[in-house]
């Protein structure tokens, strides 16, 4: 596939969302986009399920999930979502799972999970999805890995991971689970895990290359790991610094254009795209690099029409997406 140059990106404003919004879940069903919860102005979770259709440039208002909450993991199997943990009205972590049936308009109550949680990971996998991790209500990570039978609507625990961690980043290749990095109390963590499907065991990867935080992680064409900018830790009496650095697991990287975190971050047409997020500047960012695979460098891109950070994002029929965010609420479209 031929690599699109950096003129055939641009951005184009779409409709507004009905509130402003932040820490919501974005899915796709049949290339409809659902935004689930998430937290309005006041910093309250909210209970909105609301439907954002491409070919209409509107958005529609469906029923309300049960239970508010900001911040679920979310998993799409055919035409239904599963929405799992998150945080609560009262500020804690949710053990209730629910799921809404697309064609019906209907939400169902599941199985709950073991324990409350916050900042679960979650993939589908042959029918099934696997939760990874979070954090309880003791404010401490957690270790395991649990499997939800859709069919069944039953949870099963599968071995633990060998690092407890929440808000980590997952990717299914093959019959393979990749886990890499996440949080422990605040802090970022290095660990770098495999769990293997069929042998139901864990390994153990080279650790990534420092301790960051809000930088983008995705997985390019290849399958490879990829860690783009973010907040790197400082230790001591050092003082944390935004960064450039780009690390890709087993391969030579190019530094990002801008210092940046919390940003976009997405595989785009055969492109690393980065949009958006925090600098050393006193305001959100508005600008736009990507990667050239064969050039091998960052060419600036079309800025986006609003500046932003903490935004949502998906990609959708070569489209990319991005949902509220800090500092403007409305919604952008690359393609």
């Amino acid at each position: 596939m031929a690599v699109p140059s950096a003129h055939e990106y641009h951005w184009q404003s779409l409709a507004r969302l009905p509130s402003g919004r932040v820490y919501h879940t974005l899915s796709e069903v049949g290339g409809q986009m659902y935004m689930l919860g998430g937290c309005d102005a006041a910093g309250r979770p909210c209970s909105t399920l609301e439907l954002y259709s491409p070919e209409g440039d509107r958005w529609i208002c469906l029923p309300s999930m049960p239970t508010p909450r900001a911040g679920a993991a979310v998993a799409a199997l055919g035409k239904q979502i599963l929405v799992v943990g998150g945080v609560g009205e009262d500020q804690k972590p949710l053990k209730v799972v629910e799921m809404y049936n697309t064609e019906e308009g209907r939400w169902r109550k599941r199985s709950a999970l073991r324990e409350a949680l916050m900042g679960v990971s979650m993939i589908v996998k042959d029918g099934r999805a696997l939760a990874v991790g979070g954090m309880g209500a003791d404010l401490l990570p957690r270790n395991i890995l649990q499997q939800y039978d859709f069919r069944k609507d039953v949870w099963a625990l599968l071995p633990p991971m060998p690092t407890p961690r929440y808000d980590a980043n997952t990717h299914l290749l093959d019959n393979k689970l990749y886990v890499a990095g996440g949080r422990q109390c605040k802090r970022p963590v290095k660990a770098f895990e495999m769990y293997d499907t069929d042998m139901r065991s864990w390994i153990s990867l080279p650790m990534l290359s420092c301790k960051r935080s809000y930088g983008g992680v995705l997985w390019d064409s290849a399958g490879r790991l990829c860690l783009l900018g973010g907040l790197r830790q400082g230790g001591g009496h050092q003082t944390s610094k935004f960064t450039k650095n780009v690390n890709i697991f087993d391969y030579e990287t190019v530094p990002l254009k801008t210092k940046r975190a919390d940003f976009v971050a997405a595989l785009l047409r055969g492109r690393m795209v980065v949009a958006g997020g925090l600098g050393h500047e006193p305001s959100a960012l508005d600008t736009v690099e990507a990667f050239h695979p064969l050039k091998k460098k960052w060419e600036r891109l079309a800025s986006m029409t609003f500046a932003r950070c903490s935004a949502s994002f998906i990609v959708i029929r070569d489209r990319l997406l991005v949902v509220g965010g800090v500092n403007q609420q409305i919604e952008g479209k690359c393609g």
